[in-house]
């Protein structure tokens, strides 16, 4: 029954990797893409793409720490209590990010429009970066068992974590990009697909040479997930990396839509194999699924509840991204037409 939670745990966060990441991903190239004139079309095709769904994302980062918390709290507060540095700053960027997409379109002066500008794109980095930096100290054996404390500052500021924040940032970077080339291509703005695919290629080209480095760094600094990403993970590590290559072939020849299901696939992938390779620790070499996982009755309590809200929730999600795919939403700060209709005085 633990198996079965942890897989569930797996899944959440690697759905929060795709959909969280591309909204994060966007935010890179919202910070990139220069000037207020030079920026202008793609921070326009940035936000329209954004914001209907940008808020709805991080319930699956609550039911990771709801999951994790209940299941396994030994590992959750060893978690919290070593890297609660990256996590508050995650937390943090988070809120600002979203506070700061939100007052971007409602103030007027183009000075605190780039004041909310920089908070939101900078945050968009950080949050991320930190992400990755939490699961480089776990995967690097530096968050102790026991509920206990590890070193607060190199148990995230380390060879792994650093490469791993990295690589969080690059990838969702590359997600984002082909997303944005879907985006601008049922725009029929063919200048806008065209600049999104060359910053596909680019991160892309990231990803491979920060993963790259990141093997030879785990191989010295976190040799058991080292061993599980050449081991029993490698099938998963490949299949994403084709994933990834397909999505860029598809891309140059102007096949955004199955583009998009590689470059998720290929996220996906990322986030799949570092739970293969770590396998059957949450810390690795200290602390197991099975010795973490709370009483039987605990845990049977608890799938029936993410039964429930599968049943529940994620039926609201799929109408709300169907109805974003179709651009039956209003946009973000914009009045729906019912409102109008309902504030229009009677005859």
């Amino acid at each position: 029954m633990s198996d079965t939670v942890a897989v569930v745990l797996l899944l959440a966060l690697t759905t929060y990797a795709v959909f969280g990441g591309a909204d994060f991903g966007a935010g890179l190239w919202d910070l990139i893409a220069g000037g207020p004139e030079q920026g202008r079309r793609p921070r326009e095709l940035i936000e329209h793409s954004l914001g209907p769904v940008w808020e709805a994302n991080h319930v699956w980062l609550i039911f990771v720490f709801v999951v994790t918390w209940t299941a396994f709290s030994e590992a959750y507060a060893s978690i919290m209590l070593t890297l609660f540095v990256p996590l508050t700053i995650a937390a943090l960027g988070i809120v600002l990010r979203g506070a700061s997409f939100a007052f971007r379109k409602s103030v007027v002066s183009l000075r605190n429009r780039r004041l909310f500008g920089a908070a939101f794109a900078a945050s968009s980095v950080l949050v991320p970066y930190c992400m990755g930096a939490v699961a480089g100290g776990i995967a690097s054996g530096r968050v102790p068992a026991g509920g206990t404390a590890g070193d607060p500052v190199d148990s995230w500021i380390n060879p792994t974590s650093v490469v791993t924040g990295v690589l969080a940032v690059t990838s969702v970077a590359y997600l984002a990009a082909v997303y944005l080339v879907w985006e601008a291509r049922r725009d029929d703005d063919a200048e806008m697909a065209d600049y999104f695919r060359r910053r596909a290629v680019v991160s892309a080209v990231a990803v491979a040479v920060v993963g790259a480095v990141g093997m030879v760094v785990l191989h010295s600094d976190a040799p058991y997930v080292f061993d599980g990403m050449t081991g029993r993970a490698l099938p998963v590590v490949i299949v994403g990396v084709a994933f990834g290559l397909g999505a860029l072939v598809l891309l140059a020849r102007d096949a955004s839509r199955a583009a998009r299901v590689l470059a998720v696939l290929a996220q996906a992938g990322i986030v799949l194999a570092w739970g293969v390779a770590q396998w059957p620790y949450l810390l690795p070499e200290s602390l197991s699924v099975s010795a973490a996982a709370a009483p039987s009755g605990t845990l049977r309590v608890l799938i029936v509840n993410v039964v429930l809200a599968v049943l529940i929730v994620l039926p609201a999600f799929v109408l709300l991204y169907v109805l974003a795919q179709r651009r039956l939403l209003p946009e973000e700060g914009v009045p729906d037409a019912a409102d109008r209709v309902a504030d229009r005085p009677a005859d």
